[in-house]
């Protein structure tokens, strides 16, 4: 009997460790300069406006800065109408994503296409076409002015509504991805022992899917945080009204560039956040 053949000697596991570790420090020989040079280039691109966003703060200043009426009116209205989005999408969206992801039906391919034609589609145009919806003239806007005397454009409520416009997709497909991954015979389980589709979804579905919701929650908030072109368009720039943080930076950028910068600091630090907070849950969908 040769070594080989004696019970206990592993042939595998010397055969394999060194291919493993050439995989794991094969990355590690080194970078090729073709590669190296661009992603270098793409990195200092990303980075230096917000460096230098950084070094050109007026930090001695931003207490008071952000500390004043205007700044703090704009914050403050920034936050309920960016939460008051969130909560549209969630009502609404979570639904939608669930018919997608859950039921056949005639042209799903065009529907889901439409519900993420808004994060394609230019903020002005979304805007435009919110007013030619839901303005006095509108399509559905003129019977809501006539019938009930509601005027949603150049409102707070208008605010919610662009916000909401341009947030939505990103919890959609959030949702819908997590619907896709999540096992549906946990539902079919729960049917067959009497509860209904609604209950089924309430009860089953919803703890399954409750991180994807999470993310998709915060990527929307994030995205209607941040919204300026649906919103002046479709809301317009009144202070303490519509007047959301990136309106009051981009007035503020051609009267109070100190304010704007400050301002611009508090979207990049809720920006940083949002990232920080998803971070865990990316690195769990890709290890």
């Amino acid at each position: 009997m040769t070594p080989l053949d004696k019970p206990g000697a592993a042939t595998g596991p010397r055969t394999d460790r060194p291919g493993r570790r050439r995989a794991r420090t094969g990355g590690r020989r080194g970078v090729p300069l073709p590669l190296l040079l661009p992603g270098l280039l793409a990195l200092a691109f990303l980075l230096l406006p917000l460096l230098a966003l950084l070094v050109r703060a007026p930090w001695h200043s931003l207490p008071d800065q952000l500390t004043s009426a205007e700044v703090w009116q704009a914050l403050r209205l920034s936050l309920v109408t960016a939460t008051a989005a969130t909560a549209v999408s969630l009502v609404l969206g979570v639904p939608l994503a669930w018919l997608l992801a859950r039921t056949e039906f005639p042209g799903r391919g065009l529907v889901r296409a439409l519900v993420t034609l808004p994060l394609v589609l230019p903020p002005v145009v979304g805007g435009v076409a919110l007013l030619l919806a839901l303005g006095r003239n509108g399509v559905i806007g003129r019977w809501l002015d006539s019938w009930f005397g509601i005027t949603l454009p150049f409102t707070t409520t208008g605010v919610v509504i662009a916000e909401a416009f341009v947030a939505m997709p990103f919890l959609v497909i959030s949702v819908e991805g997590t619907l896709r991954a999540a096992d549906p015979r946990y539902e079919e389980a729960a049917t067959t022992l009497g509860a209904s589709r609604f209950t089924a979804f309430r009860r089953v579905t919803l703890p399954l899917i409750a991180p994807g919701i999470a993310a998709g929650a915060v990527l929307a908030w994030a995205r209607a945080l941040g919204e300026f072109g649906a919103t002046i368009t479709f809301a317009g720039n009144f202070p303490g009204r519509t007047q959301t943080m990136p309106l009051a930076v981009y007035l503020a950028l051609q009267n109070d560039p100190e304010a704007a910068i400050a301002l611009s600091l508090v979207l990049l630090a809720v920006s940083i956040a949002v990232l920080a907070g998803l971070r865990d849950r990316w690195m769990t969908t890709t290890s």
